[in-house]
C-alpha cells in the first residue's frame, strides 16, 4: 500500500460526485476493493478516508481486545457499523453519503489531505484553522520522531 500525502481541493459536481485525487488512488493500486472505505472522524468535524486493506487490520488489531469491551462497543459502533465502502467510477470519482458530508460541514468543495497510512476529507475552511492550531502546538511541543533503520 502507498502513502496518502499531501492535499488536493475538489468540488462536489451537482450529482453529488466528487473526484478522489489521482495520487490518492495511484496509491491503491495493489488493493483488491477498487475504492476507499470512508466513516466520520471521532477526533474532527471531517471524514475519516483508507484502503479496505488497512480496514482489516483495523478489525485485526480489535480482536485483541476482550469480547465484552466497552471499548470495543464504542469502536465497533463508530468504526464498522458506520464505514462506508465506495467504489470509485470509470473517472475516479465516489458519492460521499450526505451523513458523512454533513458530518464535515462539506457542501460544495471538500479538501482531501494525506496522512501517511489514511487520509482526511475536510471542509477547506475548517481544516485551515485545525492545521493553525496544530502548527502552534507543534511548536511549542517540538516532538521527536525516532525512526527505526
Amino acid at each position: 500500500m502507498g502513502l496518502f500525502l499531501s492535499s488536493y481541493e475538489n468540488r462536489l459536481d451537482t450529482k453529488g460526485r466528487i473526484s478522489v485525487p489521482a495520487a490518492f488512488r495511484s496509491s491503491l493500486i495493489n488493493e483488491n476493493f477498487a475504492g476507499v472505505v470512508l466513516y466520520r472522524s471521532f477526533t474532527h468535524n471531517c471524514i475519516e478516508g483508507l484502503s479496505m486493506s488497512r480496514m482489516e487490520k483495523i478489525a485485526n488489531a480489535t480482536d485483541k481486545m476482550g469480547v465484552f469491551d466497552n471499548d470495543l462497543d464504542d469502536l465497533s459502533a463508530l468504526l464498522f457499523a458506520d464505514a462506508r465502502p465506495l467504489l470509485f467510477d470509470v473517472t475516479g470519482r465516489i458519492v460521499i453519503p450526505e451523513e458523512l458530508l454533513k458530518h464535515a460541514n462539506i457542501k460544495d468543495t471538500a479538501l482531501f489531505v494525506g496522512r501517511g497510512n489514511s487520509f482526511q476529507i475536510w471542509n477547506p475552511d475548517d481544516f485551515s484553522k485545525t492545521q493553525q492550531a496544530s502548527m502552534t502546538n507543534l511548536r511549542k511541543a517540538r516532538p521527536s520522531l525516532k525512526i527505526a533503520e
